[in-house]
């Protein structure tokens, strides 16, 4: 004789028997292979946006330096040129950046982040768009944190560029170590935060492939805020010590 429990079990162990498996949970240390993208850098006459630029091109990426002016660009894509690994990078206005590459970073002023960005929106749909500005006040206490209306200038960048697949990343890295070619590795960790799975995955194999530098996933862009506002702890840290300080994300 079946009882009812025994029933019912037998039912739940066909139904079990007949549920597709369960998808396996995706490797984080997998990453996709992003090495033939083109890689464009908005503001990639400043210091940030040139030293990511020299070290992008270095690891072996396509590399599209822009600037409001293309002869300015020029200038400063022959300069990096020179410099051993500097090959591969070439110099463009902004607009002709944005539209030629397949990801794009920010690297401007936060002064003019958001008319640069609603300037670009056309050119920039569809584009991974990867926002490493930092909104910072400064007084003689030192470097603070401004909060935009939006939340950060990640938040600020989506809102923005509503067809574009916005991350945040590369906030924490020291320019005068980006830019200088005596130093072989960056030992950091690069913090990634957007809302779509496959975008930061490629942000962080991006990052990976600069020598010493590790992508790590830091969570979506509402906690953007706390990572643009580490920078000016940074600076007060590099201040102290007279040191080029970055990051290291433990038991990772």
């Amino acid at each position: 004789m079946t009882t009812p429990d025994r029933a019912n079990d037998s039912a739940a162990s066909a139904d079990s028997a007949s549920a597709p498996a369960a998808k396996p949970r995706k490797d984080p240390h997998e990453l996709p292979d992003v090495s033939g993208l083109t890689v464009g850098v908005l503001g990639g006459t400043g210091p940030q946006g040139r030293g990511l630029a020299y070290r992008l091109a270095k690891a072996g990426q396509a590399v599209v330096i822009g600037s409001r002016s293309a002869e300015r660009a020029g200038t400063a894509a022959a300069e990096l040129a020179e410099l051993p690994g500097g090959a591969g990078v070439r110099g463009a206005d902004n607009a002709t950046t944005a539209a030629e590459s397949d990801i794009v970073i920010v690297a401007v002023p936060w002064e003019g982040h958001g008319d640069l960005l609603t300037a670009l929106r056309e050119q920039l749909a569809g584009k991974i768009v990867v926002d490493c500005v930092n909104p910072l006040g400064f007084d003689k206490k030192g470097a603070y944190a401004l909060k935009p209306a939006e939340g950060s200038a990640a938040e600020q960048a989506a809102a923005l560029l509503p067809d574009s697949r916005v991350t945040a990343a590369f906030h924490h890295l020291s320019a005068v170590l980006l830019q200088d070619p005596e130093i072989e590795k960056i030992d950091t960790d690069v913090l990634v935060l957007g809302e779509e799975r496959e975008a930061t995955d490629i942000v962080q194999a991006l990052a990976g492939r600069i020598d010493g530098m590790r992508g790590v996933f830091a969570g979506r862009l509402r906690n953007a805020h706390q990572v643009e506002s580490l920078v000016a702890n940074l600076i007060s840290v590099n201040r102290r010590y007279k040191a080029h300080a970055g990051l290291r994300i433990t038991d990772v």
